[in-house]
């Protein structure tokens, strides 16, 4: 009888949970929040579109020509202006893609959502 009791106490308390976060929890969003995701959904494209994992690595996927790029928004070394620099110009292997200034802050906004997930990449390299 006890196991009962706390099997319904604790699916009771599971499903009003669900209802406050499946219907009002996600009501705070704000219109920036949305268009910030919808930058870093165009980012993410263009990022596949110019087959930029080709050459860069996110996570350590990816190709071994170009820097690692899970990680280069929050990098001291690099950060949000060297990458602007690099998209705009191009480098000595990195060709000019002649990306728009809309493109291109898709792009950083794709590379600094990738930077904030990365926790346990940056944890187990620190290491």
């Amino acid at each position: 009888m006890p196991r009962i009791i706390i099997f319904l106490s604790l699916f009771i308390t599971y499903a009003i949970y669900s209802v406050v976060v499946y219907s009002k929890g996600t009501m705070s969003i704000s219109s920036s929040a949305f268009h910030e995701s919808e930058k870093i959904r165009n980012g993410k494209e263009l990022f596949q579109q110019y087959n930029c994992i080709s050459c860069h690595q996110l996570y350590g996927l990816g190709g071994y020509l170009g820097p690692e790029l899970t990680t280069a928004y929050s990098d001291p070394q690099r950060g949000e202006l060297y990458m602007k620099a690099f998209l705009q110009a191009g480098g000595p292997r990195m060709p000019n893609f002649h990306f728009t200034k809309e493109e291109i802050d898709d792009i950083i906004s794709y590379l600094k959502y990738v930077d904030t997930t990365a926790v346990t990449y940056k944890t187990r390299q620190i290491q």
